[in-house]
């Protein structure tokens, strides 16, 4: 029997969040959290506004080979983003038009390899160096199981802690991707979407912060765009004890959960609650926002 891209993109999202659950426990935490207090009664319930990845911007890596996975299932890619200071570029991508209304949309960066210092050049391409060809040209897409391996398999031998130090030295975002690779950066609760009292994100955070979790205070907890109607969130990234080459053993970031409130765009003020969706809320992303969020991950955030 054939499976429809449909079914394959199914199959690659289920694999991404069961392993990027069983890595973040927060994320089972939230959901405990929200059944307990009724706001759910089930995980499915939940609509995933969004998922992130980072990447290298090397030969062979970076944008141009990542997005081929999802366009192929038939997203879209969108707005291109430009963080000046951390040196990413990112785009975000909508999914398939016409399908699951509840896909979510995959937001992937890239950092700008060649701005960084000499040194932290050296150090990323000694191990990037090793792939000489784009790994998703070799990878059946039609292949659920082979995509989801892919995307949590070292696509390089594993870092030494000085290399990964010198890294967080200089950009934290190099350091985390050096390690951590293509895992699921976070998935991203949509807030708007929930019960009422709690479907704003102002409400949500409160519910968050009074069950002691841990949130990103970069910019603000709240972090809202110029016309107001993206609104966002997100917990501090969890720490794993990550295993490096030669058997040193380190603290280090890895993956966390962000929350979002999508209003209603004005000219669909009059559209019935019970009637609203996608298409009537702001879509998109902001760079000030997304600017905030990437430093989940940052020691100013995990060693508060």
């Amino acid at each position: 029997m054939t499976t429809s891209p449909t079914q394959t993109l199914d199959a690659v999202l289920a694999g991404l969040m069961r392993r990027y659950s069983e890595r973040v426990p927060d994320v089972q935490n939230i959901i405990r959290a929200m059944i307990d207090a009724q706001i759910i009664q089930s995980p499915d319930e939940i609509e995933n506004d969004h998922i992130a990845f980072r990447t290298m911007g090397v030969p062979n890596l970076g944008l141009a080979s990542f997005e081929k996975i999802f366009t192929h299932y038939g997203y879209e890619k969108r707005d291109e983003f430009n963080f000046i200071e951390k040196k990413l570029t990112a785009f975000w991508y909508s999914p398939p038009a016409g399908e699951n209304q509840n896909l979510p949309r995959i937001f992937v960066s890239e950092l700008r390899v060649d701005e960084l210092s000499e040194e932290a050049r050296r150090i990323i391409r000694t191990y990037t160096d090793t792939i000489t060809s784009d790994p998703v040209d070799a990878l059946d897409l039609d292949d659920a199981g082979a995509v989801d391996r892919f995307l949590h398999q070292p696509l390089w031998r594993t870092p030494t802690l000085a290399n990964y130090q010198t890294l967080l030295a200089e950009s934290e975002y190099a350091a985390w991707v050096i390690y951590n690779r293509y895992y699921l950066n976070h998935f991203t609760i949509s807030v708007h979407n929930l019960k009422p009292g709690y479907n704003t994100i102002d409400a949500f955070v409160a519910f968050l912060a009074d069950r002691g979790f841990r949130l990103n205070s970069a910019g603000g907890t709240i972090k809202v765009s110029p016309d107001g109607g993206l609104r966002q969130a997100s917990t501090v990234a969890q720490m794993i004890d990550a295993e490096f080459a030669g058997g040193d053993v380190f603290r280090i970031a890895g993956s966390y959960v962000e929350f979002a409130e999508r209003r209603v765009l004005p000219e669909f003020q009059h559209v019935p609650a019970d009637q609203v969706g996608r298409q009537h809320r702001r879509e998109g992303f902001e760079t000030g926002n997304a600017d905030k969020i990437f430093e989940s991950t940052f020691t100013t955030q995990t060693n508060r």
